[in-house]
Parts: structure tokens; sequence; C-alpha cells
């Protein structure tokens, strides 16, 4: 009788452990399920991510059918895509955009999340993420954790795929305006030879040819007519001279950008009249590569050349001063100025007087290019470049008065 008490008492605890086997098989089994279930929304968020990665490398999709199929993409995503629908609102280059999917709707109580669209702190736009049927609540409301970190990195998505479609919209621009820079600065050179020099040493051949013609000048006359020549191919000699110079100024490289441009203004003066102090401090030993001397050369040069063209200025000061961790240049004349608030829609476009070319220098440079000016107080051009002291190509500065 007693060891089949035992018996039942084993029979018992063998029960007991069955149970709690069978109870862990469950608890195991639920947990696989819920780890599978886990792994399939990060594969479906993942493969979000992927497609909408390859997306943005298809440069010849339109932007309205790449938010369309963006927001296709989310709603497969989500937990529950049956009952999913989208929202994407941007403005991009191409325009502005709203796209929806085909089931979408606002619906009283609907459960919905959101996330902006951002280009470096400015806001272009939304992602909306919403359930069109109520579902069980979860971390934020009825949808995941996960699919809110989701929401933000298709956001940051669509945020850098803006930026890429607007850095090619400004290229695209920039490209147009150097194309038309370089053809206009060709018919320039083509009309300065063709109109001046070329007429010009026409004349002069001529004007030689009736010398050596028989008879020939009288002797009175010769020392006067032989002048008059030697004046005329002197005059030829300095036009050359000037355009070679304006196409690129000599002595850069091996001066540097402060003498040469000492050098400038002091040729400026002399041609127009107008009276050009120029001033530099603190270049001793800073090295700047070419292509930051060429550019800051240019934007004088364009600063100068505007000042003679529109100003109707009689003094210039030109300052050009290292104040770490920049290079700042200032240009001011005494000319009659302009109303920049009045014109500030023509100075925002910056086309006109060649600013556009001033300040896109100054962009490629990581610098700003500002303009002050009041009817009759003149104009001051304010450049400010971000540089370097260390030993990159380019020679030491001098400082020049």
């Amino acid at each position: 009788m007693q060891d089949m008490r035992k018996t039942k008492a084993q029979l018992a605890e063998e029960l007991a452990r069955l149970r709690e086997g069978e109870a862990r098989d469950a608890a195991l089994a639920l947990e696989h399920e819920r780890v599978l279930r886990a792994l399939r929304e990060r594969v479906k968020e993942l493969n979000c991510l992927y497609a909408i990665s390859r997306l943005a490398q298809n440069r010849e999709l339109p932007m309205e059918e790449v938010l369309r199929q963006v927001a296709e993409l989310v709603c497969a995503s989500w937990q529950f895509p049956e009952s999913a629908c989208a929202r994407i609102r941007m403005s991009t280059p191409q325009g502005e955009h709203d796209i929806r999917t085909g089931n979408y709707r606002r619906t009283r109580g609907a459960a919905c999340q959101k996330s902006p669209v951002s280009i470096q702190g400015e806001r272009i736009g939304e992602i909306e993420v919403c359930y069109l049927d109520p579902r069980p609540p979860s971390d934020e409301g009825p949808f995941l954790r996960e699919e809110r970190n989701l929401l933000d990195a298709v956001a940051d998505k669509l945020g850098r795929l803006a930026q890429t479609a607007r850095t090619e919209a400004h290229m695209l621009v920039l490209s147009r305006e150097l194309i038309k820079a370089q053809e206009t600065e060709r018919l320039r050179i083509a009309t300065e030879l063709h109109d001046h020099l070329a007429q010009d040493l026409a004349t002069l051949k001529m004007d030689l040819g009736g010398l050596l013609d028989p008879p020939g000048p009288d002797a009175e006359s010769l020392p006067r007519q032989l002048a008059s020549l030697a004046d005329r191919l002197s005059a030829a000699i300095t036009a050359i001279r000037d355009l070679a110079y304006d196409l690129l100024p000599p002595g850069l490289e091996d001066l540097g950008l402060v003498r040469t441009m000492s050098r400038y203004c002091a040729d400026f003066a002399t041609r127009t009249g107008i009276a050009v102090d120029f001033y530099a401090d603190g270049m001793d030993g800073l090295r700047l590569g070419f292509e930051t001397q060429i550019h800051i050369y240019r934007m004088v040069q364009e600063s100068l050349t505007n000042i003679r063209k529109h100003a109707h200025a009689t003094q210039v000061t030109v300052r050009m001063v290292h104040s770490h961790p920049s290079v700042i240049v200032r240009v001011e004349d005494n000319g009659q100025g302009v109303d920049l608030e009045k014109r500030q829609e023509e100075f925002r476009e910056a086309r006109r007087m060649g600013l556009w070319g001033m300040r896109e220098r100054a962009r490629l440079l990581g610098g700003l290019m500002s303009l002050r000016s009041r009817p009759g107080r003149g104009m001051l051009v304010h450049i400010e470049i971000p540089v370097e002291n260390r030993n990159n190509v380019g020679e030491i500065q001098d400082s020049h008065h």
C-alpha cells in the first residue's frame, strides 16, 4: 500500500514536471513567435529604407512619382498595412507636392502619426501615416516604437532627397550662368579684338604704307607722322596688355594676392581717374591657395568695374584684412549709392552688375558677400572668406599700403 502511494506521488510529481515543461514550451513558442513577428517587422522596415534609397538613385523618375512610391512603401511596412494610409506634403525645386495613397482619408478618431521633413533645420513638409480602423494600443497609440523610428528615418531620407534635388537645381542654374558668362566674355574679347584692335592695327598698316609709297612724306612732316604712328601703336599695345590683364592677372602666383591687388588698384586709378586707397593688414605669413586668391581678386575687380560703370564715384577705399579665422575684404565708394530696400528683389536675384558671380565666388569659398548702401551715400561691398593658416598651395602674402 505504501509502495502504491509512493508511486502515485511520483506520478503526480512527474505530471507536474510535464505540465511545467509544457508551460515552458508554450512560453518559448510564444517568445519564438514574438521574435519572428518582430524580425518580420524589422525586415519590412529595412526593405522600406532600402527601396527608398534605390528610388532616390533613379534620376529619371520625377519627384511626384518618387513620393508616390515612398507613400506606398511606408504603408506596406507598417504593422497593419491593410489599414494603413499615408500622405506626403513637400516643397521641392520641382514644385509643391501633396501625395496621398489611394485609400487616404482623415476620419474622426483616426490614429495618425507625423514626422517633419527638413533641410538643415528648414522645415519643407511632413509625412503622415494613419490607420483607418481601430487597432490595439501600443507604444504610440496603435503604433509601435519602431514605427516611429522608421517614420523619422523615412522623413530624414525625404529631406536628403529634397536637398539633392535642390543642389542639382542650383548646379543647373550655375551651369547655365557659367555658360552665359563664358559666352559673354568671349563676345567681349572678340569685340575688343575685332572692333578696336584689328581696326586700329589695320589703320596703322595703311598709314605706314602711305609713308613708304612714293613720293613719301616730306622731311618736315615725317617726324610728326612717325610720332603719331608710335602713339597709336603704343595705345594698341596697352589695349592688348589690358585685355591679357583681365584674363589672368600677371604676377598673382609670383607676387601673391596683396601685391597684385595693390598693382591693379593703382592701374585702375590711372585708367579711370577714380582715386583708390588700398590697404592690407594681417596678411603677413598667410598662405592662400591659388583658387582662393583668384576668387578674391575677381571679386575686388568686379566691385571696381561696377563702381566705374554705375557709381559715379570719385574715391574708393579697398581694405583686405586677415582677422582669424577669415579674410575680410571691404570695397567702399563715395558714389550715388542705391536704395537697397526698394530694389531688394533685384539685389536678391543678384543678376545685375555681376553681383551674382561675386556671391557665387564667395559661396564657393564657404564665405559670404553683403551690400550696404543708401542713395547719395555710396556703396559698401563686404566679403568674408574663411581661411586656415596652413601650408597649402599658395604664396606667402605681404602687407602693402
